[in-house]
């Protein structure tokens, strides 16, 4: 189901969020069916690991999470990496520290920019502290770690693993350009399947499984899903880009970003999502003929390509040039979005 972003445009705040809950209870409930292998996968996995890496978008720290990694991952030593740092708005830092801790039992948080190596560094020595404090059951005669990492899709796993790489082992190999082991990519579904051991360390040996990005099986809210989509964790064309920009353009006046506006040279801020777009297609020269039936027979007339349009909306938002965003400041105040009806 697509939502139409300009029959949504230019209703705000309790009211907006009312219309998208009618209309897209679908987002909700998407799990394709490499997840769920994938999932059990990890789950018979376990036995070979010490430790777990969960990897989240640091845009949505709460709204990344999946539930589903604490019951199905056990009560492996667990460190949370919230990855692309440099995108997210971080002016409330020790507030999400404070409430991953009190929420969630989360007391190991590691901020990481794996695009520059900030901070990755700090990883492995996390790590082999958690280990060497718990007990490593049958592993205890291994010499080497193993550690899974985890997270939904888009979050950065196989970034973070190849930043490991680089800081740690500083080789590159035919099979490794510049010391990549994993292929990354800008959309969900990169890695499908859990890989055979990588390693990242020489002192101490440490070996990762990269694992395919699980959703939960039933997102919470339908605007928790809208907020996965923006970050890449959904495919756009199942929520729909138009609607995507049209949520995008309510978070970013909401909450004062109003990077757009200079970003695209507009004379002030839009409060109606057909108007952005109209105004970026033909700025950026987005347009498209249509065949218009007059009077006098079909006639060819250029209209604004409003797709195109909020796919370069999407782009400029997801690639930072808009500015640095919390999306979860909604929930850093305490109010949860309302939960989709079953």
């Amino acid at each position: 189901m697509r939502l139409s972003a300009r029959a949504l445009s230019g209703v705000t705040g309790a009211a907006w969020r009312a219309g998208v809950a009618l209309r897209g209870q679908d987002v909700a409930r998407w799990f394709p069916g490499h997840m769920a292998k994938g999932l059990k996968k990890m789950q018979s996995s376990l036995t070979r690991v010490d430790c777990v890496i969960e990897v989240r978008d640091a845009r949505i720290p709460l709204s990344g999470r999946n539930p589903v990694f604490q019951e199905a991952l056990g009560l492996k030593p667990h460190l949370l990496v919230l990855n692309k740092m440099d995108l997210a708005d971080l002016t409330e830092r020790q507030k999400i520290v404070q409430q991953l801790e009190e929420g969630e039992g989360l007391r190991n948080v590691i901020f990481t920019n794996c695009m520059t190596d900030e901070n990755v560094r700090q990883v492995i020595p996390a790590v082999s502290q958690l280990i060497g404090s718990s007990h490593r059951y049958h592993r205890g005669e291994n010499v080497d770690y193993c550690v899974m990492v985890a997270g939904i899709p888009n979050v950065g796993k196989s970034s973070l693993i190849n930043s490991l790489r680089r800081q740690h082992l500083r080789k590159a190999t035919a099979l490794c350009p510049a010391g990549k082991a994993t292929r990354v990519g800008g959309e969900p579904g990169i890695t499908r399947a859990v890989t055979s051991r990588i390693q990242v360390s020489e002192r101490p040996l440490v070996f990762l499984l990269d694992t395919p990005g699980v959703l939960a099986p039933r997102i919470e809210s339908v605007e928790t899903g809208l907020k996965l989509a923006l970050c890449g964790a959904l495919l756009d064309h199942l929520v729909g880009e138009e609607t995507l920009a049209d949520y995008l353009l309510h978070t970013l006046n909401e909450h004062r970003l109003l990077g757009y506006v200079q970003h695209y040279g507009l004379g002030g801020t839009c409060q109606d999502t057909g108007h952005l777009l109209k105004s970026v297609a033909v700025r950026l020269g987005k347009t498209r003929k249509v065949k218009a039936l007059t009077g006098t027979g079909d006639v060819n007339v250029v209209q604004p390509n409003y797709a195109a349009a909020a796919r370069d909306f999407l782009q400029a938002f997801r690639s930072g040039q808009l500015g640095p965003v919390m999306l979860d400041r909604d929930l850093l105040r305490g109010h949860p979005p309302a939960e989709t009806e079953a």
